[in-house]
């Protein structure tokens, strides 16, 4: 079983190279704070807050995954140059649209570096509203 790594609040980190390690590799969810049952509604998962993961040959971001729960709601896939190639920094952003169903989601996500493994966030819990 690989080694999942989680966010961890940088203010709380002395050093700028452990912020910028982990704020670069962390996925973050954003979203409206509720839902409507049988409604499109968008995620969006970003890789870093403050700082810009590389897209090298051998160190960008492979994958973003979205889960309620314990259930694989989306993944998006990307190759090495997608964004930007060598040299080049940017932040992995991927939107996707869920129907939700029942009364509440924990959403929450993973994302995976070539270089330095799974990186998992915070849940993010938001109740769905029955029409």
């Amino acid at each position: 079983m690989p080694m999942i790594n989680r966010y961890v609040d940088i203010s709380s980190v002395e050093k700028e190279a452990k912020k910028d390690y982990i704020d670069r590799h962390s996925p973050f969810i954003e979203c409206a704070a509720t839902a409507k049952a049988g409604v499109k509604f968008p995620v969006t998962v970003r890789m870093g807050k403050e700082y810009s993961h590389p897209d090298d040959g051998d160190h960008f971001i492979k994958s973003i995954q979205l889960y309620d729960g314990p259930t694989l709601l989306a993944e998006a896939n990307f190759l090495s140059g997608t964004l930007g190639g060598t040299g080049q920094k940017s932040q992995a952003e991927v939107t996707f649209n869920v129907v939700p169903g029942g009364s509440k989601m924990r959403l929450s996500a993973l994302s995976y570096c070539t270089k330095h493994g799974l990186w998992e966030c915070e849940v993010v819990e938001v109740p769905v509203l029955q029409e």
